[in-house]
């Protein structure tokens, strides 16, 4: 095995063998995106029974095992890829879209394509602003992997400093939608608390003393109870990483889903059936800034993806 190079191995349960075996081995490797996956599938890195399969759609795989081969990442540019996008907006300097859960932003270590950069690489025709690096053209911010909703990037780096700036003032109106566990009291608040790697586990972000970390604020307003949860909208002032996740779950109301900072198969609906969630229950649903070139106003919003859809009927009361 070469440096870097990762293996990854183990039996497909029938439980997930009638799905597509890209998105059955999705359901297994989390640490790996379904787009990702589909790549590596198709590049000839799948061992099915010893045997390779280049085939992303298969279900005929249930009950085998399977081996599957992640390369290295490799330092270059990112290369354009031919995955669906769905445009809310375009002009000749900015792009915005509404980026499906499972969907990981730019290039990284175990995500080497299959991402968001790649799909504006080849939706722009390459036309994206440089600043960001070989890596991350056009990425002005990111919302986490399983998180859904509104991004906004830049085709132009005039357009990619205008919109850092904005960034940086928090001249940006971001909204998310959550569904969280129990009943925030108050209905609504604002969250402050630095926020800075977990001691006890780097793999999380957590509230760290005022000293530490960075200055985090959220402020959460409840829409709409539901059964064992509820339903609230997060605005916020700051953008650290995973901060909704972290300030919600700080405040004892962690999002329904949530495989890092939530709680395991707790039961919502009043008939005690488990509800499955596979990802934080978290969309970024509205978008709003001054346009860097044009001075116009602009405002975005766009409704739940199905899988919250569904979620939320079901918690309905």
């Amino acid at each position: 095995m070469s440096s870097g190079q990762s293996i990854k191995i183990g039996i497909i349960p029938e439980t997930v063998g009638k799905q597509r075996l890209d998105a059955a081995l999705a359901s297994l490797l989390t640490d790996l995106s379904r787009e990702r996956i589909k790549s590596l599938i198709s590049s000839g890195n799948l061992l099915i029974d010893g045997v390779a399969v280049t085939n992303p759609s298969s279900k005929k795989c249930a009950g085998m095992a399977f081996a599957l081969t992640v390369p290295a990442p490799i330092e270059g540019p990112a290369q354009p890829q031919d995955i669906s996008l769905d445009v809310i907006f375009e002009d000749e300097h900015l792009i915005v879209v509404n980026k499906p859960a499972g969907l990981v932003v730019h290039p990284a270590a175990g995500h080497a394509d299959g991402t968001l950069v790649n799909a504006l690489l080849h939706h722009c025709k390459g036309e994206l602003s440089g600043i960001g690096g070989v890596t991350r053209p056009g990425i002005v911010h990111r919302i986490d992997k399983d998180t859904s909703g509104l991004m906004v990037a830049a085709k132009s780096d005039k357009a990619h400093q205008g919109l850092s700036s904005l960034f940086e003032k928090h001249d940006i109106e971001r909204r998310y939608l959550a569904i969280v566990h129990g009943r925030p009291n108050p209905p609504s608040g604002t969250i402050e608390g630095n926020i800075g790697r977990s001691n006890a586990n780097r793999k999380k972000m957590a509230v760290v003393g005022d000293d530490k970390g960075k200055t985090a604020v959220t402020h959460f307003i409840t829409k709409e109870p539901l059964q064992g949860s509820t339903l609230v909208e997060c605005q916020l002032e700051t953008g650290r990483t995973h901060q909704v996740r972290v300030h919600m779950a700080h405040i004892g109301h962690s999002l329904v889903g949530d495989p890092l900072y939530g709680v395991r198969r707790k039961r919502l609906l009043s008939s005690g059936k488990d509800i499955r969630f596979c990802r934080q229950a978290l969309h970024a649903a509205i978008l709003g800034f001054v346009h860097p070139i044009t001075a116009e106003k602009l405002m975005f919003s766009i409704d739940f993806p199905e899988d919250m859809q569904e979620l939320f009927s079901k918690l309905h009361i």
